[in-house]
């Protein structure tokens, strides 16, 4: 356990260390394995990282070196700061790679996240967005880049994707990724895609939302999957339409590897209240109106169930982690910290609970800390 744990800390050695040399009185490696030590035992701030290290120090000697005590909480938060995200990302990459099993047609689901707290507004700062990569199959974040604002997310994506593995993965994107140039670079490194569809692609939206609506149009060929959810006085009811027939599109050609055009119609009851809504999406997949509904309605995970975990039991949204890199950084010490509890199983328990444990007890800490 003490040997896979200090495996561990070593993945910290991939990442250049930005201090001069008189300001290095701590090793960086020691404030990194403090810090994420201290992020899945529920530390949400500096000085939470502090008295961590206060607490745990005879512990933490067993992996790191602590001959100059424990850092101080603007140390933590100098060296975020100053730590360039890329560098970070090395050894959460590293780490991922140790740990990810690649999953046939696993669904890969790429969104963006603001996080709202990182908002400095006394020097005009805007809040910090990143977009995101999450793996369903693995339930895993795969990789991160950050991006001024939500309308940057066109320049973002491709950058995220060129760090992920998509061959043979299905990438999920709403409507800001769907981009030529985006479904080109998917299907290079030998993916397909589900892209959303609406009104940024000039009449290409109308176009399609057309065919499958206006009557006058001779007869579709379409292949059909319907489903239901009823609970709670809630009753949905979700037809997905996938057709080949794409030729008509005057644009199809430019959309490298697209196949099909989707329209998936969701009816809600809710009492009387009944609700139609239509979307529409382009995809490189074939008319499997089965696997394309699945795609789409795994892509909703990254909000349901990582964005909100987020929040929820990590508290980012209310994070006052304000300087630009160490509000990136925090953010990553996050999903690493997520992605490590959710492969850890022989805890049968919430997100929230393991990381009570994870501060309760050092043998489940470097139980944690011995996937890799």
């Amino acid at each position: 356990m003490e040997k896979s744990a200090k495996n561990f800390a070593a993945h910290f050695n991939v990442i250049r260390d930005p201090r001069v040399e008189r300001n290095k009185r701590h090793k960086l490696e020691s404030i990194l394995f403090i810090a994420v030590c201290a992020v899945l035992s529920g530390v949400e701030s500096w000085e939470g990282m502090e008295e961590f290290g206060k607490a745990r120090q005879e512990w933490l000697k067993k992996y790191v070196d602590l001959s100059e005590g424990i850092p101080s909480h603007d140390t933590f938060g100098r060296v975020f700061a100053q730590l360039a995200p890329q560098e970070f990302e090395k050894s959460f990459l590293s780490w991922i790679r140790g740990v990810y099993q690649k999953m046939e047609r696993e669904v890969i689901a790429i969104d963006g996240k603001t996080v709202r707290g990182s908002r400095h507004g006394s020097i005009g700062q805007s809040p910090l967005h990143l977009v995101s990569a999450w793996g369903s199959a693995n339930q895993l974040w795969l990789g991160q880049v950050e991006t001024e604002e939500k309308s940057n997310e066109i320049e973002a994506i491709p950058r995220l994707l060129k760090i992920l593995d998509l061959k043979g993965c299905i990438v999920t994107i709403d409507a800001m990724g769907c981009q030529t140039e985006i479904a080109k670079e998917i299907q290079d490194q030998g993916g397909d895609y589900v892209l959303a569809l609406k009104g940024n692609q000039g009449t290409l939206h109308e176009d399609v939302k057309q065919y499958w609506e206006d009557p006058q149009l001779p007869a579709k060929e379409y292949e059909e999957s319907v489903t239901s959810d009823k609970g709670h006085g809630r009753l949905e009811i979700r037809r997905c339409r996938v057709s080949d027939q794409i030729q008509w599109l005057e644009p199809w050609k430019e959309w490298k590897g697209l196949c099909s055009i989707v329209e998936l119609e969701s009816q809600r009851q809710i009492g009387e209240q009944n609700t139609v809504e239509r979307r529409y999406y382009l995809t490189s997949l074939k008319a499997d109106a089965k696997e394309v509904a699945k795609a789409i309605r795994t892509h909703w995970e990254i909000e349901n169930k990582a964005h909100w975990c987020l929040d929820v039991t990590f508290g980012e949204d209310q994070s006052t982690v304000r300087i630009k890199q160490a509000a990136q950084n925090f953010a990553l010490l996050r999903r690493l910290a997520m992605n490590m509890l959710r492969k850890e199983t022989s805890v049968k328990k919430s997100l929230n609970m393991k990381r009570h444990l994870a501060a309760w007890n050092p043998e489940y800490l470097e139980l944690v800390l011995a996937i890799n």
